[in-house]
Parts: C-alpha cells; sequence; structure tokens
C-alpha cells in the first residue's frame, strides 16, 4: 500500500506536497477548530486521539492536518487511501492492528483519505475495531458526512468541518513557498507582482493545492531577465490558473446548497443574490430544467395566489427552454428569476394544502357527504347518492367531522 507521508517521494513531489507545514505553526487556516484553545488542538497535543471524520473542500488542509497528528501521536499511524484500496485491503489493516495493539500494547490511528469511496460494506469493516478501540479512524472526505459515511460509523466519530482558505490565507502560502530554502524556490530569483499573487489566490477559491500548482507552473514557464531574475506578472498568473474553475459536483453538496440558496434568495426578494446562484448554476452546466422545477416551485409555494402570474411565467420559460435550448434561454431564467423575487411573496397556498394533508394523515377520514357523491346507476341513485345536491348553494361540503377546520385564509384582500 503506498505510504501517503513516505519522505523518500519529496524530492520531486509537487510543491503543494513539498510545502506541507512540519508543526501546528506553520498552518494556515481553520482556527475555528485548530486554536490551542480548541478541543481538537487540545487531544493532538496530548495525544488524546479519538475517531473523527475531517469534511471539508479540496485543498483546504485535511491531508496535511492528518500528516501532523501522525508526527505529535504514539499510537502507530497508517495512512490509507480509499480510492486504491479495496475490502481485502481493509481486513489486512486491521488484521495488522490488531496484532499491534494483542502484542504490542499498541493502537493504531488509521487515515482514510477520500473515504467517501469505500461502499457501506468497506465502511462497516471499521465499526468492531472502532467500537472496541483497536483502531482510532481519522476519514477525510469532501462530501457531506451525513449522506456518504454510514450512520453507525457516523455515531462513533466527531465530524470537523473545515473551512475553504481566505485570499490572505492562500497569499501567505505562497509567499512561504517563494521563500522557502529547502523546499521551496528560494534558491531561484523571484519576482511575483502583488496583483499576479493577488489573482492566484482569488481564482484558486480557497484551494491551497490549486494555489500552488499555478505559482509552480507560473515560475517554471515566466521568462528570465537578464540577471537571471524569473519575473512574473499578473499575464503570467492570469496563464498560469487560465479560467477559474467552477466547483460545482451534480451529485454532491454544491448542487443542492447553490439550488436552495436561488430558492430562498426569492423568498427574501433579493435579486442580485438571485441572479448570483442562477449565474452559478448556468455557468458550472447545471441542467436548466432542473433550475426552472425549483423556480415553479418557489412561484406556487412563495408567491401563489398573491400574483397568479408567476406560475404562467414560470410554464411560459419552461417552454423557452425546451424550444431555444441553452445558452439561449439563459436570459429567460434571469427574467423569470427577478420576476419572482420582485413579486409580492405569500404562503396561503403551500400552507392551506399543508394543513389539509396534516388532517388527512392524522385524523379519521369521515364519509364524503351523499349529496356531492357521484351517482352514475339506479340504485346510487336509490342509496340517496346525489340527493337534494343544488350546484351553486353555499355550504360545507366537508365531511361531518371536519366542519370546523379551516385551511385557506385569503392574505389577498
Amino acid at each position: 500500500m503506498t505510504d501517503l507521508f513516505d519522505r523518500n517521494l519529496v524530492l520531486g513531489a509537487p510543491l503543494a506536497d513539498r510545502m506541507r507545514p512540519e508543526n501546528f505553526s506553520d498552518y494556515i487556516g481553520q482556527k475555528h477548530i485548530l486554536a490551542p484553545d480548541k478541543i481538537l488542538r487540545k487531544a493532538i497535543d496530548a495525544d488524546k486521539l479519538f475517531s473523527m471524520i475531517l469534511w471539508g473542500p479540496p485543498g483546504s488542509g485535511k491531508t496535511t492536518l492528518a500528516c501532523l497528528i501522525s508526527k505529535k501521536t504514539k499510537s502507530f499511524f497508517q495512512p490509507f487511501s480509499a480510492v486504491t484500496s479495496g475490502i481485502s485491503d481493509v481486513r489486512k489493516a486491521l488484521d495488522e492492528a490488531k496484532t499491534r495493539k494483542k502484542f504490542h500494547q499498541q493502537k493504531t490511528v488509521l487515515f482514510v483519505d477520500e473515504i467517501h469511496h469505500f461502499n457501506k460494506t468497506q465502511q462497516d469493516a471499521f465499526l468492531p475495531t472502532v467500537e472496541n478501540g483497536t483502531i482510532i479512524l481519522i476519514g477525510a472526505t469532501t462530501e457531506n458526512p451525513s449522506f456518504q459515511v454510514n450512520a453507525p460509523l457516523l455515531s462513533r466519530a466527531r465530524v470537523f468541518h473545515l473551512r475553504e482558505l481566505s485570499e490572505d490565507d492562500i497569499i501567505k502560502l505562497l509567499k512561504t513557498a517563494i521563500k522557502d530554502k529547502i523546499r521551496g524556490f528560494a534558491k531561484l530569483k523571484i519576482k511575483i507582482d502583488a496583483a499576479a499573487l493577488r489573482h492566484i489566490a482569488k481564482l484558486s477559491e480557497g484551494d491551497a493545492r490549486d494555489a500552488y500548482n499555478a505559482l509552480e507552473l507560473a515560475i517554471v514557464t515566466a521568462k528570465k531577465d537578464n540577471f537571471g531574475t524569473i519575473n512574473i506578472t499578473t499575464a503570467d498568473a492570469e496563464e498560469a490558473i487560465q479560467a477559474k474553475f467552477i466547483r460545482y459536483d451534480k451529485s454532491a453538496d454544491g448542487h443542492f446548497d447553490v439550488i436552495s440558496a436561488l430558492h430562498k434568495s426569492v423568498r427574501a426578494s433579493d435579486i442580485d443574490a438571485s441572479l448570483h446562484y442562477l449565474a452559478r448554476m448556468i455557468e458550472a452546466g447545471e441542467e436548466p430544467l432542473y433550475i426552472i422545477r425549483r423556480l415553479m416551485r418557489a412561484a406556487s409555494e412563495d408567491i401563489g395566489m398573491a400574483d397568479p402570474f408567476a406560475l404562467m411565467l414560470a410554464s411560459a420559460t419552461q417552454q423557452t427552454i425546451s424550444f431555444m435550448g441553452m445558452p439561449e434561454a439563459s436570459d429567460a431564467l434571469a427574467e423569470l428569476t427577478i420576476y419572482l423575487a420582485k413579486a409580492k411573496k405569500s404562503r396561503a397556498v403551500d400552507s392551506a394544502y399543508t394543513k389539509a394533508v396534516d388532517d388527512i394523515k392524522n385524523l379519521r377520514l369521515d364519509p364524503i357527504p351523499l349529496d356531492i357523491r357521484n351517482a352514475p346507476t339506479k340504485m346510487m341513485k336509490d342509496f340517496g347518492f346525489g340527493k337534494g345536491y343544488e350546484p351553486y348553494k353555499t355550504k360545507d361540503h366537508r365531511p361531518k367531522n371536519l366542519h370546523k377546520r379551516k385551511y385557506w385564509h385569503d392574505e389577498t384582500n
């Protein structure tokens, strides 16, 4: 099994791997979980580790944190990749951990990178050894553990959420790499514009690995002047990182987070935020019919009878998308989004229907009154079906036990 921390592989490794910090004083970001007074930092410093899931976006420092833990703990630290390993590898690692504990009284810290790539059977294999203390499991994932880690395993671990690094954090990392004499580029004469550093930091969107890769590419490709100095301009930085990469996995959290943000921005009548999240989805290649379905829901749920035209416009927009396709229909989606955000809001329809459904689920269903039942045959008429029915007479047509129930409250008057 490949050792993720094998120092023999450092020579020639990518800059992101070479620049992993050796101690917490060099670790950038994640103060909300790694400040000296935080429980995780205290546990690491005291070597009182517990099973945990490190959840965060790419390049936020999950593997780096695991590497620091490996330097601090007296337990046997075993890195493990869920991408390249199977159930046989899992069982072998667990057997070795049992032997280590039985004959050497040493616990094993098993770091499983990309744990969300393991299926239920593979994740279940960890349960007995986590439960009896044979291993301390540290899983790293970019995906929401609530959906990607088995509930029994999740209940035996603490989840720590790592956040995207700020632009200033990224700039600190890049400056350190340029000045580092052993792992970085201090042996080279490098001059880089502040604007170039800021550009890389901005487009890397909190991903330290992306930022390091862009810096390394810029250094390799930038021209030297007559004095041997590598001058990196904003143009060099733009060429190195090129187009901004929009992180948006249709099967992951980003997909649901952005559509939720769009709906809630429309609901709050925040036009600019609504347009932002709409553009974010469209530019990431989201299926337009997925977007229009949610906007149709917003038109009926959050606007309803306050402006019935909203749902009509949503339906027309759906037809426009089908006829024109994308990207031509993007303006139609934007027009609908603006209209819905500006429209008067009312949840009266949704509230009324929800109350009706609640009664269906929780109250006894009394018989439908005879006078409004269907009576297609003589026998049914003889039984009184449809008897006394007056088409336009105002009366209570509900089952008898619901006569005092009130669902609809007109907010438009």
